[in-house]
C-alpha cells in the first residue's frame, strides 16, 4: 500500500552530520524521510529516526551500499512500493581516504570514487525513472570547495567532487525537459566527526583561509539544500551553490 500524500525524500548518508541535518530541516508532517546508513549496527541512524520523528516527520532508516548497483535498486524499489513516489534525492553518502598522489594505493583511489561518485550515480538513475514518470523532482548532489580549488592529499577526493560537479550539469540538461531540476551544494570546511578529529594547528590553518572567520555547520547546508528542494527554487537547476563562509570566491 502506497502513500501518495507524503513528499518522498532521499537521503543518502543521512545518519549524522550533514545528512541528519538535512533530514531534520525537512522533517514536517507531509514529509516521509528515507536515509540510508552503512555500518552494519548503527546507533545513529536510531538517533536520527527517533529526531525527525520528534520534529513532527516521519523517517525510515535501510541499511545499504551505495557502491552497489543492486543496493541502489533495491532501496529504490522498496521506497516506492511503499510510498509511491520519489520527490527529492539527496546524494549525501561520501568518505575520504587521504593521501598524496604518489602514496595513494588504487583501492584508497577506488572505493573514494565508488561511493562519492559511482553511488551517487546509481542513485541519479535510479531516482530519475521515477521522477520522469512524476515529471517532477529535485536532485540535489553534495560536492565540496575542493572539487573546484583542488587540495594536496585528497587527489582521490577532489577528483570525485569534481566529477559530480559535472555529472549534476549533465543530467540537469537531460531531465530538465521532465521538469526535473538538478544542482549541487558545496559545503567548505563544516563542523561534523571529521573535522572535529583534527588537530588545533590544522584547524587554525582551516580558518585563517574562511573570509567568515568560523567553521560551518550542518544546519548552514541544510537549509541551502531545503531551498533548492523547495517551490521556490523551480528555476534554478544545474548549479553549484557554495557555502564555505567566502573560502572560494
Amino acid at each position: 500500500m502506497t502513500d501518495n500524500a507524503k513528499r518522498v525524500v532521499v537521503v543518502t548518508g543521512g545518519s549524522r552530520g550533514i545528512g541528519r541535518a538535512i533530514g531534520l530541516r525537512m522533517a514536517d508532517a507531509d514529509t516521509r524521510i528515507y536515509f540510508n546508513y552503512s555500518a552494519t549496527v548503527s546507533t545513529d541512524a536510531e538517533e536520527t529516526e527517533r529526531l525527525v520523528v520528534a520534529a513532527g516527520g516521519s523517517a525510515r532508516a535501510i541499511r545499504i551500499d551505495v557502491s552497489s548497483r543492486e543496493d541502489v535498486q533495491a532501496l529504490f524499489n522498496q521506497i516506492v512500493e511503499e510510498s509511491g513516489r520519489v520527490d527529492v534525492l539527496v546524494n549525501n553518502a561520501g568518505i575520504t581516504a587521504d593521501g598524496l598522489l604518489v602514496r595513494m594505493k588504487e583501492e584508497d583511489w577506488d572505493r573514494v570514487l565508488d561511493i562519492n561518485l559511482k553511488g551517487a550515480f546509481y542513485c541519479m538513475q535510479a531516482a530519475a525513472k521515477t521522477m520522469m514518470r512524476q515529471r517532477s523532482g529535485r536532485i540535489i548532489n553534495m560536492a565540496s570547495v575542493v572539487g573546484v580549488m583542488g587540495n594536496a592529499g585528497q587527489a582521490n577526493y577532489v577528483a570525485s567532487k569534481a566529477g559530480l560537479i559535472g555529472l549534476t550539469k549533465t543530467v540537469a540538461r537531460e531531465l530538465a525537459p521532465r521538469g526535473i531540476a538538478v544542482n549541487a551544494v558545496a559545503p567548505g570546511f563544516i563542523q561534523t566527526s571529521m573535522t572535529a578529529e583534527l588537530s588545533e594547528k590544522v584547524k587554525e590553518a582551516m580558518l585563517a583561509q574562511i573570509p567568515l572567520g568560523r567553521m560551518g555547520r550542518p544546519e548552514d547546508v541544510a537549509e541551502v539544500v531545503a531551498f533548492l528542494a523547495s517551490e521556490e527554487a523551480s528555476y534554478i537547476t544545474g548549479q553549484v551553490i557554495h557555502v564555505n563562509g567566502g573560502m572560494y570566491m
